[in-house]
């Protein structure tokens, strides 16, 4: 089974939209390079399965805009029960582990409104870049 990377997001401030920046580079420890939500801590990179989207509400789903994006990797390609809670992912030439689903405080609408509540958080365990095109290829679970 493999997926396949559609963006690549960041932003230089929190609560602000992700812009597509097509390619980046995962630290070991931090997170996507540049991003505001990069550090030492167990939130460092986070990745939206496009797969999650069919179950956004209908009346949520107008809120959602094209091109708006609160995570940092978008994926697709591989079933939301394969992106557990201990998975191991390789995306690009890095490797993530998620460590999280969704946030404590779900958002109301937009783009955060699915992504809180399916996006995928974890850490970097081994550095690498990642473009748009990269494969995305789950390995074992912790």
């Amino acid at each position: 089974m493999q997926g396949k990377v559609i963006a690549v997001n960041t932003a230089d401030q929190r609560g602000i939209p992700k812009r597509n920046v097509g390619q980046g580079y995962l630290r070991e420890g931090w997170g996507l390079e540049g991003d505001a939500h990069a550090g030492p801590w167990d939130r460092q990179i986070s990745i939206f399965p496009l797969e999650a989207m069919a179950l956004v509400p209908p009346d949520i789903m107008p809120t959602i805009a094209e091109g708006d994006y609160s995570e940092n990797i978008t994926i697709k390609g591989i079933p939301l029960k394969e992106l557990g809670i201990g998975r191991k992912l390789r995306i690009g030439e890095a490797e993530v582990l998620i460590r999280h689903i969704g946030k404590e405080k779900p958002k109301p609408e937009g783009r955060p409104y699915i992504v809180s509540r399916e996006g995928r958080f974890g850490t970097v365990i081994t550095s690498g870049g990642v473009k748009k095109g990269d494969s995305v290829i789950p390995l074992e679970e912790e």
